[in-house]
């Protein structure tokens, strides 16, 4: 239940800030101290975002033309699509705070107690953005186009860095940039469970191979940890087994009716496959570090080049009408030699270094896109499975 009287005091306190400073921008503050600084929080409607805030990113090759990194091309747009897809399909969405420096001396600060304070902005005057001037640009974006009301009533959280300093904002800039980017596998593991991210969450508990064999938030499986693959590996694997396109999203695609039938698809192709029927049979606490160790080093299927080309060539025998995979194609997949050493791969995704650091692995893994592609076609040339393949038409 909401005590309403809280409000009330807090209405009758800053009613008459409000009315006294009517022609300026106010806001409601949370102060706090933080490196050697004050910082306030305050919390701004959308419309206000597009003459509060002002970007100063660099320009050309002069970082001290600016206060921050030279715009991304494209990268507000991703953003903005981002926010419109997510309202259209009625879903949550969120923007990290956005950072703001400002002179102390050009705002007013009323310290109201407790930590809370009132904040009143000029008119005309704007604040530099030190973190978040790609968010800003979407949002302006989008409240200046014909789909404004879609954020409309959405409010912009803004941490206000009581600084004058130029070279401290550069150098707040760069100490904000420092976060390390997180690794592919955390992402999908952290991921809405929908289209390829939702597929993906499902293979790895639904089919043997990756079951207990998967890593799902660092960037390279543990052979000490009997670790095979990660997510990253097999959502590429999703999207080519359905699209032929390691990046496709997946978004239209029904999650439970796709992850049904390529899980039958790979348990079948696992099973039958004589370089993995053992391992995929067996439990990630009945195998062993060498056996894991032996597959990840002798057998294409190991790596993530691996996966990949079998998701290109499941999409061969892929009826997307029908939702399903030619079984009697899978089992002609499982036969195919995929090792290193075989033939279908040699000079295309593997190649023999003639001066190996270690004499007894002289095999190196390509995953260039045209190494993949060549390796498909070979696959393709092999079993016969032309231009007139029924599911390649």
């Amino acid at each position: 239940m909401v005590n309403d009287e809280p409000t009330n005091k807090i209405d009758h306190l800053v009613a008459p800030l409000y009315n006294q400073y009517f022609r300026e921008r106010c806001y409601l503050g949370l102060m706090c101290h933080q490196g050697g600084r004050q910082m306030i929080q305050i919390n701004v409607p959308a419309q206000d975002l597009p003459t509060l805030l002002q970007a100063r990113p660099s320009q050309g090759n002069d970082p001290d033309s600016g206060k921050n990194r030279p715009e991304i091309k494209g990268h507000a747009e991703e953003i903005k699509d981002y926010i419109i897809q997510r309202v259209h399909k009625n879903k949550p969405w969120i923007l990290g705070t956005l950072t703001a420096n400002v002179n102390p001396e050009d705002i007013q600060i009323l310290d109201l107690g407790r930590g809370v304070c009132f904040v009143i902005i000029p008119r005309g005057h704007k604040l530099d953005i030190t973190d978040g001037q790609h968010r800003k640009t979407a949002i302006h974006q989008l409240i200046e186009s014909d789909l404004g009301k879609l954020i409309g009533e959405d409010d912009f959280p803004i941490t206000l860095v009581l600084e004058e300093n130029f070279n401290q904002c550069q150098t707040d800039f760069r100490d904000m940039a420092q976060a390390r980017q997180l690794d592919k596998s955390l992402l999908v593991s952290f991921g809405e469970h929908s289209g390829r991210i939702g597929i993906t969450k499902n293979l790895v508990n639904r089919v043997s191979m990756f079951y207990g064999k998967t890593e799902k938030v660092k960037k390279s499986p543990s052979t000490k940890q009997k670790l095979i693959y990660t997510n990253a590996y097999i959502v590429n694997l999703v999207s080519c087994a359905f699209t032929n396109q390691p990046d496709n999203d997946l978004e239209d695609y029904d999650v439970e009716m796709a992850s049904h039938e390529l899980t039958q698809c790979l348990n079948q192709f696992f099973s039958e496959c004589p370089v993995t029927s053992h391992i995929a049979n067996q439990s990630v606490d009945e195998l062993t570090v060498e056996e894991v160790a032996n597959f990840k080093e002798k057998y294409l299927l190991g790596f993530r080049v691996g996966l990949e080309i079998l998701g290109r060539l499941l999409y061969m025998t892929y009826d997307g009408q029908q939702n399903e995979f030619n079984r009697s194609q899978i089992s002609q997949l499982a036969q195919l030699d995929w090792s290193r050493e075989s033939r279908l791969w040699e000079n295309n995704v593997v190649t023999i270094d003639p001066n190996p650091k270690n004499p007894h692995k002289p095999y190196k893994i390509s995953m260039g896109a045209s190494q993949v592609r060549i390796a498909v076609n070979i696959v393709k040339a092999y079993l016969g499975w032309g231009s007139s393949h029924p599911y390649l038409s």
